[in-house]
C-alpha cells in the first residue's frame, strides 16, 4: 500500500500497541502517530524485556501511555474499550531467560495472551489483533528457506510458548470471531532495539560493544540468518492490519538475504569504525542444546498475498542502526 492508502486507513484510528514502549512497538507508535491514527501504548517497563522511554522521545503528547503488564487481566478491558485495531508486541523474548525461568514464560507467553483475546471477546470483540510470532517456533529446519507448512518443532520454552500464543489468537479468529493474523518474525533490527545484552537479539549486544570498543563475541559463525530491518516489519504489521485477506492466516516476516554471522560480524566492524572488533568463539554448550542452526524463511505467501517483500538489506540496516546508537548510546547501554 502506499503512505496515502496508509493514511486514509489509519487517520483518526483509535490503536492499541501491547508492548509498545520496546523495539517494534515504539517504532510502528511512530509510524502510526505520523499517519494521524489515535495510539496508546501499554508496556510492563519490566527492565529485563525491553522497554524504554527513550524510544518515544518526541511523541509526548501526541500518544497515550500506560504503564501495565499484561498478566494484569483486570486492567485489560479498560484499555481495549474502543480500540479498532491492536498490534499485540507484549512479550518475554529471552530464550535462556525461557529455560531458567519457565514459569514466567508461560505466563506472560501463554496465559496473558488468552487473558488478552478473552477480554477482547467480552469487551470488544470487533478489533482487528495482529500478533507477534518468532521463527523460534519451527525449530532447526528440515529445509531451508522455511516455509508456513514447516512442521513446528520448538526448541526451548519461549518456542512453545509463542507457539500457543498463536494457536490461541488462531482460534479466537476462527471461532470466535476476533479477526487475528500472526506475524512470524526472524531477525529484526533496527534503532531502538535492545543493545543491553542478548535478550531481544544478540545483534544489540554485538552493536554496544562495538561502539564501546569491546571485541564481541561470535560463537561459531558459519550460521546463516536472514535479518529483518524494523522499517520493513512495521511494514507488514500496518499492512496486516488493513488487508482482509490477512485475516486468520499466519506469514512469514524475512529479510531480503541470507548471511553468515561471521559475514554480519565483518559487516558491522566495518560500518562501526577503528575501534569495533571481534573474538570468534566456540558456541556455549547450554547455548548450542538449543540453537536452531541455519536459518532462513520463505517469504513468498506474505509477498503473494498481502504484496508486502522486505526492502532494506542487510548492511544498510546496520549502517542505520549503528548510526542511531552512535547518537543515543547512553540511553540504551546502562
Amino acid at each position: 500500500m502506499s503512505p496515502a492508502e496508509f493514511r486514509r486507513f489509519y487517520k483518526n484510528k483509535p490503536v492499541l500497541i501491547t508492548g509498545g514502549l520496546g523495539f517494534i512497538g515504539s517504532n510502528l507508535a511512530r509510524t502510526l502517530v505520523g499517519l494521524g491514527a489515535r495510539v496508546t501504548l501499554v508496556d510492563s517497563l519490566i527492565p529485563e524485556y525491553g522497554g524504554n522511554r527513550r524510544n518515544i522521545a518526541g511523541l509526548e503528547g501526541k500518544l497515550v501511555v500506560n504503564i501495565s503488564d499484561v498478566r494484569d487481566h483486570h486492567s485489560l478491558p479498560i484499555f481495549l474499550r474502543g480500540q479498532e485495531v491492536l498490534f499485540n508486541l507484549a512479550g518475554q523474548t529471552s530464550h535462556m531467560d525461557s529455560m531458567s525461568d519457565p514459569f514466567t514464560d508461560l505466563e506472560i507467553n501463554g496465559r496473558a495472551q488468552l487473558s488478552l483475546l478473552e477480554a477482547c471477546r467480552k469487551h470488544n470483540p470487533g478489533i482487528r489483533v495482529v500478533f507477534a510470532s518468532t521463527r523460534q517456533i519451527y525449530g532447526r529446519p528440515d529445509y531451508l528457506p522455511v516455509d508456513e507448512k514447516h512442521p513446528l518443532r520448538p526448541v526451548d520454552v519461549n518456542g512453545i510458548n509463542k507457539l500457543a500464543g498463536e494457536q490461541f489468537h488462531l482460534l479466537y479468529s476462527e471461532v470466535h470471531g476476533i479477526r487475528s493474523t500472526v506475524l512470524r518474525l526472524t531477525n529484526t533490527i533496527g534503532p531502538r532495539m535492545r543493545i543491553k545484552d542478548a535478550r531481544q537479539t544478540f545483534v544489540g549486544i554485538w552493536i554496544k560493544n562495538a561502539l564501546e570498543g569491546t571485541p564481541f563475541e561470535v560463537w561459531g559463525g558459519e550460521q546463516l540468518r536472514d535479518f529483518t530491518y524494523v522499517d520493513d516489519a512495521v511494514e507488514a504489521f500496518l499492512l496486516a492490519a488493513c488487508r482482509r485477506e490477512a485475516v486468520g492466516r499466519v506469514f512469514n516476516i524475512g529479510g531480503m538475504e541470507r548471511v553468515s554471522l561471521r559475514q554480519l560480524a565483518e559487516e558491522l566492524r566495518d560500518i562501526a569504525g577503528e575501534k569495533a572488533s571481534y573474538a570468534s568463539r566456540k558456541f556455549p554448550e547450554d547455548r548450542k542444546k538449543i540453537d536452531i542452526g541455519d536459518f532462513y524463511s520463505d517469504g513468498t505467501l506474505i509477498e503473494q498475498t498481502l504484496g508486502w517483500k522486505p526492502r532494506v538489506d542487510v548492511r544498510t540496516a546496520l549502517r542505520r542502526t549503528v548510526a542511531y546508537f552512535r547518537r543515543e548510546l547512553r540511553h540504551y547501554a546502562d
